[in-house]
């Protein structure tokens, strides 16, 4: 029986892919297997030793330490595009909303006072503030072709926008999902400077910081609108609102409020909601659930963010998974242990990223724990059990 701890509510379509013949799930439990959750930040919690997987209902990882769990041989599984097209609508809805002028033109209709004829006199005198711009012919800019920014681009190409686009890192996977009417910047300030709208889909990391800074605005022209449905931190927000309180950007639309964005004018904040569907939140759930019982039950691997992807279909009822430090001889050392207790390797998967590598190892008979046991004190390995 695998035990999971859930940190945070997760949506019951995932929670069922984990048959209670075989797992026991609860929001309080001792010597979990494996952690759920979504936004629940681990940084300050004591992971329990037993703790051989963490999956998030979700695409970023930043409140998970994984950095001390990859020491740990702990897989950090996440749902990458499972929450892309509620993420792309949301885009989609937001250029709208800043191309029409939509939310000041509804704060203006609802604070209009007076009887029937009295609030259509003001509505007629007071609608040439809002007059917007159409997005056929407008050209957005797309930073980070993912799930979630292939999706915006293409959607907008129907719109009957220019799109352009850039990510040094995309998959030969995405490409073929772009629409060919993309077209490639050569770089994030050449797409600055030639985008009317910019929408961001990049990960929180250390180089991304302050992407869309002072100086990457003053790239952009005039009247340009931001959309930021990544993460805070990739945009600094100072710089932004100067920037439309200077009449240079007609207006930035985010999923993160903030004392300095908040009831701004040119600011669309929204409250994280990015991901915030029912269906996201099922589809989510599923494929976060589905890859951690394969890794406890198989070892297998699929959608990690610290380990490599390693998939081997079962060639007999015994397996071996071994984390281990990105060094020489591990391979002959595994195998010496298993060669010198009398096991046959049937099959051997091995696969590394960056400093960690992972193996999978099928043998033709029971491994007694005394293996495993050995192999545990080998230099450089961090977790070895038996499936």
């Amino acid at each position: 029986m695998f035990k999971i701890l859930t940190l945070n509510n997760i949506s019951v379509a995932g929670l069922e892919r984990l048959s209670r013949d075989q797992y026991e799930v609860a929001s309080e439990m001792q010597y979990p297997d494996a952690i759920l959750l979504r936004s629940f930040d681990m940084h300050d919690m004591e992971i329990p030793e037993t703790v051989r997987a963490v999956g998030r209902a979700g695409a970023g990882v930043n409140n998970i330490p994984v950095t001390a769990l990859s020491e740990r041989g702990v897989p950090v599984f996440n749902a990458p595009g499972a929450n892309a097209n509620a993420v792309k609508e949301l885009v989609l809805a937001g250029m709208l909303l800043a191309a029409r002028n939509i939310c000041p033109a509804w704060d203006f209709a609802r604070d209009v006072e007076g009887d029937d004829q009295e609030i259509h006199r003001a509505v007629e005198s007071g609608k040439k503030q809002f007059v917007g711009r159409e997005l056929p012919g407008r050209t957005l800019g797309v930073i980070g072709l993912g799930a979630i920014g292939v999706k915006v681009a293409n959607a907008a190409i129907g719109l009957g926008m220019r799109v352009i686009g850039f990510d040094p890192e995309i998959t030969v996977r995405r490409a073929w999902q772009l629409s060919s009417d993309v077209q490639q910047a050569a770089s994030v300030d050449d797409l600055l400077r030639r985008a009317d709208f910019v929408s961001l889909h990049v990960p929180m990391v250390e180089k991304t910081r302050n992407m869309i800074n002072a100086d990457r605005i003053g790239m952009m022209p005039e009247g340009v609108t931001l959309l930021n449905f990544s993460r805070d931190a990739i945009v600094d927000d100072e710089a932004v609102v100067a920037a439309i309180d200077e009449g240079r950007m007609h207006a930035y639309v985010c999923d993160f409020p903030n004392n300095r964005l908040k009831g701004h004018p040119g600011v669309i904040a929204l409250p994280h909601i990015g991901a915030s569907t029912r269906e996201a939140e099922d589809n989510c759930a599923v494929m976060v659930s589905e890859q951690v019982k394969a890794f406890l039950q198989d070892g297998n691997v699929q959608n990690s963010v610290n380990f490599p992807e390693v998939v081997m279909p079962r060639n007999s009822g015994y397996r071996m998974a071994v984390v281990n430090a990105n060094v020489p001889n591990m391979l002959g050392q595994i195998s010496t242990a298993l060669a010198d207790a009398g096991l046959n390797i049937v099959d051997m998967l091995n696969k590394s990223r960056g400093d960690l590598a992972y193996t999978l190892t099928d043998v033709d008979e029971p491994i007694p724990d005394s293996v495993t046991e050995a192999i545990a004190t080998i230099d450089g390995v961090l977790a070895v059990w038996a499936l």
